[in-house]
């Protein structure tokens, strides 16, 4: 796909999330969801090698939502890539549904690995890496993390065996908004010099901007590519991002739409893809 390709489907996934969190049984979690939907797009439509007749598939690409919460925009980019029905999407958090408010591998096609219990995406990521390289398979693993998320210990657990195994196949991107659910990171838990943590414990560390399509794809090209270390990439991006009055505003976290909220960022939206 072209770069604007990617920017109008990203814009796609956005109106879906917006979507969802207006007709799902319950409240999602819209913000987390369209903070990450530019890297998400750039995986499953650019980068990933996936199989959507095939979610199985044993050579796949892998990708694990460490922040599982956002998961509508997981869901939204693997209907629209033909994993299931697109009009699977309105039955998120439904009983019944494979489609529930964190992701479940057991249940929807695409889900490589179970998440919402935070901080476990990236062990998780690393024995799949581990197994790839053990087994000589060529696969790749991504894990998307939160900011948050990393004050967990096992977060770090990871990244310094990851490093000192050298798995070349793993790449992280840390979803870096600086807002988490109970309120902003630097308050609650300052993670800086977060470049020099994950330098330390041996990866190879790259900062973009998390919204620009171009850089997104560059940086997960040079971490496909890149041998020796794992990858992190350090993504700097909005929490709410697309949605003027859901942008920087942490009560989005988890949060339904009203009546005129959803028309008006469908509107904004809209608006933006008529540009694209």
């Amino acid at each position: 796909m072209t770069i604007q390709d990617l920017k109008r489907t990203a814009n796609q996934l956005r109106r879906d999330i917006i979507e969802i969190a207006y007709k799902a049984n319950g409240p999602s979690h819209p913000a987390p969801a369209l903070s990450c939907c530019d890297i998400v797009t750039a995986l499953y439509y650019e980068i990933m090698n996936v199989r959507p007749k095939e979610p199985n598939w044993p050579d796949r690409d892998r990708l694990i939502l460490s922040k599982g919460h956002a998961c509508p925009v997981v869901y939204s980019a693997l209907a629209r890539k033909g994993f299931f029905p697109v009009e699977d999407l309105m039955t998120i958090r439904h009983t019944g549904s494979h489609l529930q408010g964190h992701p479940d591998m057991k249940k929807t096609p695409g889900i490589d690995m179970t998440s919402g219990s935070l901080g476990n995406g990236l062990s998780l990521g690393e024995g799949m890496a581990l197994y790839a390289k053990r087994n000589r398979k060529k696969y790749q693993v991504f894990v998307i993390l939160g900011d948050g998320e990393l004050q967990e210990g096992v977060v770090w657990e990871a990244a310094i065996s990851s490093g000192a195994l050298k798995l070349d196949n793993l790449i992280a991107v840390v979803d870096y908004n600086h807002l988490q659910s109970c309120g902003s990171v630097e308050e609650i838990l300052p993670m800086e010099p977060l470049r020099n943590k994950w330098e330390d414990f041996g990866w190879n560390v790259l900062a973009i901007n998390g919204h620009n399509m171009e850089e997104i794809v560059s940086a997960l090209q040079v971490a496909v590519n890149y041998s020796g270390r794992p990858t992190v990439i350090i993504a700097h991006t909005v929490k709410g991002k697309g949605v003027s009055f859901m942008e920087h505003d942490n009560s989005w976290h988890q949060r339904i739409p009203s009546d005129a909220q959803y028309i008006k960022a469908m509107c904004e939206l809209e608006a933006e893809a008529k540009c694209l």
